[in-house]
């Protein structure tokens, strides 16, 4: 793959083979396992809980919980911490493929989406033949919270070309983040070189009161960048300057792959989260006017995915 096409732009992609590694959970601070496999052209991505032998479609529909991670499912059926793994499968344009997990969290490895990646890269890639279906914004959607100038929003407009464009801002009162910014085009080439290694971050404050509430147990400087003041605790310090930006606008990349189907559209940002990327993608599609799913040309007879079964769409909302 040389990496020039935009998500959204691609063919419909799936691993040559599975792949597995084993971690910890950000927030229940248990042992988890994960496993990517390749599923047939057409299925979309797809969590499976295999503890539990149920399977939950990576839908925008399905999340349930956005407190400092996307979750989707219901009550003890539920995978949390989804959003850096789908960061990485949209990333590389992996439009096909299972999740399996033994419980309810993804592993956090190192705090970023780029051990994600490696996964991928060490199972390789396959395409079809005919490109993937996708969904483009055809009107601009913006939801909000809070009012005045400290306000957070995020909106989606029609895309200026092929892919996703994205644009974050943010404003933290630690000075070791403050207010920084990003703008770029989300290739598989800018998605690894800008955002894949930016990793999660936290508060030093805050950690007492997100493990009293149950949250970030697992947390720790060898998942995630802890601030405290002017302080980045971190030995190493940060990857980048503007890391915080960079993992933020990895996490709405995550996010918004939960379309169903790669977007082509302009998303834009500031202050925006889990909930809110959540949120703009519920009011996209609450729109029948401001979106139209773009059909990938029909599989021919007798052609097969790489696991041997008939290919077909992903799943996809679907105008009222």
């Amino acid at each position: 793959m040389d990496g020039y096409f935009p998500i959204g732009a691609t063919r419909s992609r799936t691993l040559k083979s599975a792949i597995s590694c084993v971690g910890t959970g950000l927030h229940s601070g248990a042992r988890a396992s994960l496993t990517l496999r390749p599923a047939p052209f057409g299925t979309g991505i797809v969590f499976r809980r295999t503890d539990l032998g149920l399977e939950i479609p990576a839908r925008h529909d399905a999340v349930n919980d956005t407190r400092l991670c996307t979750c989707i499912g219901e009550g003890s059926a539920r995978i949390g911490t989804i959003e850096h793994v789908m960061a990485a499968l949209a990333g590389c344009g992996v439009t096909d493929a299972v999740v399996e997990v033994d419980g309810p969290e993804v592993p956090i490895l190192d705090g970023s989406a780029a051990p994600f990646v490696f996964l991928l890269d060490c199972a390789g890639l396959t395409e079809s033949a005919l490109a993937a279906p996708e969904i483009e914004v055809l009107r601009t959607v913006r939801v909000t919270e809070g009012e005045g100038p400290d306000a957070a929003w995020a909106e989606l407009a029609p895309g200026t070309g092929p892919g996703l464009e994205a644009e974050l801002s943010i404003d933290f009162g630690s000075t070791a983040i403050g207010r920084q910014s990003l703008s770029l085009r989300v290739t598989e080439d800018s998605f690894r070189a800008v955002l894949a290694d930016a990793r999660t971050f936290a508060m030093a404050e805050d950690i007492a009161r997100l493990r009293a509430a149950g949250l970030a147990r697992g947390g720790s400087l060898a998942n995630a960048v802890v601030v405290d003041g002017p302080l980045v605790l971190n030995p190493g310090g940060l990857r980048h300057s503007d890391e915080f930006v960079r993992h933020k606008l990895l996490d709405a990349v995550g996010d918004l792959a939960l379309a169903g189907a790669p977007l082509r559209a302009r998303f834009r940002g500031h202050r925006s989260g889990h909930a809110l990327n959540n949120r703009v993608l519920r009011a996209l599609f609450a729109d029948p006017r401001a979106w139209r799913l773009v059909d990938a040309p029909e599989m021919p007879a007798g052609v097969l995915s790489s696991a041997g079964a008939t290919a077909r769409l992903p799943m996809a909302a679907s105008p009222a």
